[in-house]
């Protein structure tokens, strides 16, 4: 549990500079959240006004219209922050998602080859949209709920008190057992919801797979086996997100059991305090109205869990990406260089793609020098590829260095060295959009001729 509640509380903690640029937003929205709850609490002392009134033979239509006035401007003023917390706050949670997809998009733009060679562009992609759609929900509306949370039982128990402390410590005593017992499922709520993440990013990457070789699949009446992958990984998903909803179910229905426990103990208490003088009926009706407000909002809160641990689990799948290191960058000190020679020596270089793979190359020492033209030729798996990839550096040599113009490639800034390197791939990508557009993908400024 403890675990799991640090985890948790980085995650918070990577989002908060995300509202930093909202700040004032956000405390408008808060207060207005403050507005509909003490909306909220208002109603019921009206109505034990009325009813004490209404006892002692003291009630008059001015009370009545005054009291009735009030409610309906208190509501008013509660429609007003309801559509600010609606509209601007939802706004809000947007611009923070958006912020969120461009800095892992971008973060995504600067990793080195090996990631991705890892990475299932599925899996990313769902990144990208649910998980930070769920973050933004998250954004939004965990400080409204947990804000109104705290004003309304703060609130209540400040009122309780006035009336009749004995009973307001009763009721009270009652929460911190059911708190205890519900954030006991925090622990299998969150590991499903984690893992019904990554199965359906997954999932996503199946879909992504089999229809982007949608031709292959065809042309080798892969349908079946297509099919049969797609049912192995959509039955996981399901078998997970199902056993997700039977944990929140039993969270739900331990809610309405202390619902229920919370009323007949307010009933059965108040009655006591009646039949002893201690209270009147009014006093109770008011108890009763509180009650129901308190448990409207944990209620709210038990639907918001849901929500809370995907935004949660969003926010620990974004910084996953973000605190993975591109492997190749800039090292210190790097330079800018301009239109380059074009002579390449590889001096005594090794490259193998992992620690537990064979080596590609060793000790390599080649010569190429301005103007010549050399062809590379070889059975598949020679290296040629890979000898190719370490100019630009797509890769790294696991020993020895290449030069371009008689400089080690590492001095180089990669922006300033890959402007100098033409690449026709072997496997040809056309990006959404013209011809014109991808042929002249390398060079924006390049004319029509």
């Amino acid at each position: 549990m403890a675990e799991i509640q640090k985890t948790s509380l980085h995650a918070v903690r990577r989002v908060l500079p995300y509202y930093k640029p909202y700040l004032r937003t956000l405390v408008f929205d808060l207060l207005c959240a403050a507005g509909t709850t003490v909306c909220e609490l208002v109603l019921p002392m009206l109505v034990r006004r009325i009813t004490n009134s209404a006892v002692a033979r003291t009630l008059t239509a001015r009370l009545i219209l005054v009291s009735g006035g009030i409610y309906i401007l208190l509501r008013g003023l509660d429609a007003l922050c309801s559509y600010y917390m609606s509209g601007t706050g939802h706004i809000m949670g947007a611009k923070m998602e958006s912020d969120l997809r461009r800095d892992l998009f971008t973060h995504l733009q600067k990793l080195s080859f090996s990631f991705y060679s890892d990475a299932k562009v599925g899996v990313l992609i769902s990144r990208l949209t649910g998980d930070l759609f769920d973050v933004t929900e998250f954004a939004h509306h965990c400080p409204e709920e947990f804000f109104i949370a705290g004003v309304k039982i703060i609130g209540a128990f400040i009122i309780l008190c006035g009336i009749n402390v004995p009973l307001t410590l009763i009721i009270f005593a009652m929460l911190p057992g059911m708190a205890y017992c519900m954030f006991r499922f925090n622990r299998k709520l969150k590991a499903s919801n984690k893992a019904a993440r990554k199965e359906m990013g997954e999932l996503t990457a199946v879909i992504e797979d089999s229809l982007s070789g949608i031709h292959v699949v065809k042309s080798f009446a892969g349908e079946e086996k297509e099919n049969r992958r797609f049912a192995r990984d959509n039955t996981k998903y399901f078998e997970i997100k199902s056993f997700f909803y039977r944990v929140m179910g039993a969270y739900s229905c331990l809610s309405r059991l202390f619902d229920g426990l919370m009323y007949i103990i307010t009933v059965m208490a108040g009655a006591f305090f009646i039949l002893y003088g201690k209270i009147n009926a009014a006093d109770l009706i008011a108890y009763l109205l509180y009650v129901a407000a308190l448990f409207a909002s944990i209620r709210t809160i038990i639907q918001f869990t849901d929500q809370f641990y995907k935004g949660i689990t969003g926010l620990e799948r974004f910084g996953e990406i973000m605190d993975t290191e591109p492997e190749i960058r800039d090292k210190p000190g790097a330079v800018s260089i301009g239109r380059a020679a074009g002579g390449i020596v590889f001096d005594g270089v090794s490259f193998s793609y992992g620690e537990d793979t064979k080596t590609v190359l060793s000790d390599l020492t080649l010569t190429i020098r301005q103007g010549e033209n050399v062809a590379l030729a070889g059975p598949s798996g020679a290296g040629k590829t890979t000898l190719c990839a370490l100019i630009p550096r797509f890769y790294e040599p696991t020993a020895g260095r290449i030069l371009l113009d008689g400089r080690d490639i590492t001095d180089i800034t990669l922006d300033s060295l890959r402007k100098n390197i033409g690449v026709v791939e072997q496997d040809v990508y056309l990006f959404a959009g013209t011809v014109r557009e991808n042929i002249a993908y390398g060079r924006d400024d390049a004319t029509e001729e």
